[in-house]
Formats: structure tokens, sequence, C-alpha cells
């Protein structure tokens, strides 16, 4: 049985993206690259990432935020 999800704000959505304990600890937090589109879209989305310092990469339709200021680095690839 499949729970139906009500749609946030983009406001909310953030507020449950960074309030994760992961993202309060500096590590990192992933999401479906459709629901970005869906609840705040790419622009608001890199925008709120840059405003934080934060970084992100996309593969295979999931988004990776790193919710810290350090550098982001390929290690394999």
């Amino acid at each position: 049985m499949q729970h139906a999800i009500l749609p946030l704000s983009p406001e909310a959505w953030f507020r449950h993206l960074f309030s994760s304990q992961s993202a309060r600890d500096g590590g990192v937090v992933r999401r479906k690259v459709r629901d970005m589109e869906r609840m705040v879209g790419r622009d608001a989305f890199a925008a709120e990432i840059r405003r934080r310092g934060y970084s992100a990469v996309e593969n295979a339709g999931q988004i990776i935020v790193f919710c810290n200021a350090e550098p982001v680095k390929v290690a394999v690839g």
C-alpha cells in the first residue's frame, strides 16, 4: 500500500531537507531529482545551495547535497 505524499511549499521542502540530522551535522542528503524539480525547481534549488555555501551533484535521477563548505572532489570516475 502506497501512502500519498502531500505536496510541500518550497520553503517547507527546504526546511525538511536541511533539518535532517545529516544536514545539521554537515553531512550529505539525497533526494530524487524529480521531487526537487516538482517541489522547488532547479533555479530555486541552485540559489539555495549557493546561498548556504554548499555543493550538490546529480547522478541517475538523484541529487546529493554536501551540507558543508568543503570542496568536492571526484575520487574515481
